[in-house]
């Protein structure tokens, strides 16, 4: 439901009239979610970090819509933390040119230049995170050797944003679903523009796990067609076609099938799959209500990072995508289904061989 209400009723009461027309207007652009806009605003009335009145939290409020909450827990995810340093230690080299796409907080860049990088040229789009982790760089002793560039990567160019082609590469942009971020496109203009003939990327390669699952809870969460008695069907038109995020252990469930793979990338060569057909055997009989999907990324060839639903503390959650409707399945028959992306989302949807369960 739309909220009435301005963000913060009483924002500019205390304010001298300019700042308060400043407040007013980052007001208004919070209404309209610019959220870039109303920062601007609020630092040029003079709030920011450190305030606890309501025009900071007000600022505070704009910043959250810029920067997710979830950068917190991927820079706590210790296993993840752990198995990057492990890869990027292993695969770069003294004197190599290291390219760190997406930099966030700088933490890859920073075990880059750990591992004996000459140097680091680390692209962030969003001007204040890339701001941010120019100071997070230089707090650590390595501004002299990492170069934040507030850039997306395909906007970078050789012999402009870096001196030569990069040696390697390293990133950490994938969503829940492992494409959501843009890796796909990124990666793929990297290869063609900005790396040396055979550089390392990190990481390396990537596969998608599928695991069929009877769960009227997760259906739930994306459809619904009684409420209080009234059919509230008509609703259902704004359910989500792709998947969404969730762990999958906190919802009550069964599993109709093992763990299959969906789809297999190589980041290194670009190689990769665009659509499959898998038919995973069915382990029980039930209603199949949506697909749970996870990643396997190998950053090294040797080091494996997962967000399956096995995988205790990681920031990641799953990938859930629930079908229009329940198929019914019987244990040790098959079940046909199609994968496909279209770069930036996989969808998965039955093959169309299964019986109907009827609607949840």
């Amino acid at each position: 439901m739309k909220a009435s209400a301005p963000p913060e009723a009483s924002v500019g009461a205390a304010l001298d009239a300019p700042a308060r027309t400043l407040v007013k207007h980052a007001e208004n652009a919070m209404r309209r979610r610019d959220y870039a806009t109303a920062v601007d605003l609020l630092a040029l009335a003079g709030h920011g970090d450190g305030g606890h009145g309501p025009a900071d939290r007000l600022y505070n409020r704009a910043l959250r819509g810029i920067v997710p909450r979830w950068h917190f827990s991927m820079l706590n995810d210790q296993g993840r933390n752990a198995a990057y340093r492990t890869a990027v230690h292993a695969r770069v080299r003294p004197g190599d040119l290291v390219l760190d796409i997406g930099t966030g907080s700088g933490l890859l860049a920073l075990l880059a230049a750990e591992a004996g990088a000459e140097h680091v040229v680390s692209c962030e789009a969003e001007p204040l995170i890339a701001a941010v982790a120019r100071e997070v760089i230089a707090d650590n002793g390595m501004a002299d050797r990492i170069t934040v560039v507030e850039s997306f990567s395909t906007d970078l160019r050789v012999g402009a944003d870096l001196p030569r082609p990069a040696d390697v590469l390293v990133s950490e942009i994938f969503d829940c679903g492992l494409l959501g971020e843009g890796a796909l496109p990124a990666f793929a203009h990297a290869r063609e523009a900005l790396l040396a003939p055979g550089a390392t990327v990190v990481p390396g390669r990537a596969r998608v796990w599928g695991q069929l699952v009877d769960s009227a809870e997760l259906h739930e969460r994306n459809h619904a067609d009684r409420a209080c008695g009234f059919d509230v069907s008509r609703f259902n038109r704004f359910r989500s076609l792709e998947y969404f995020s969730t762990y999958l252990d906190t919802y009550d469930h069964r599993t109709l099938t093992e763990p299959f793979p969906l789809m297999d990338f190589d980041f290194r060569t670009g190689e990769g799959d665009t659509a499959a057909t898998v038919a995973p055997s069915a382990t029980a009989s039930g209603s199949c209500h949506a697909v749970v999907i996870w990643f396997d990324l190998d950053l090294d060839g040797s080091t494996v990072l997962s967000n399956g639903p096995h995988v205790k503390g990681t920031h990641w959650r799953q990938a859930v995508q629930t079908f229009d409707r329940p198929v019914a399945v019987a244990a040790g028959e098959r079940v046909p289904l199609l994968a496909e992306h279209d770069g930036e989302r996989i969808l998965v949807r039955p093959g169309g061989t299964g019986q109907e369960a009827g609607r949840g």
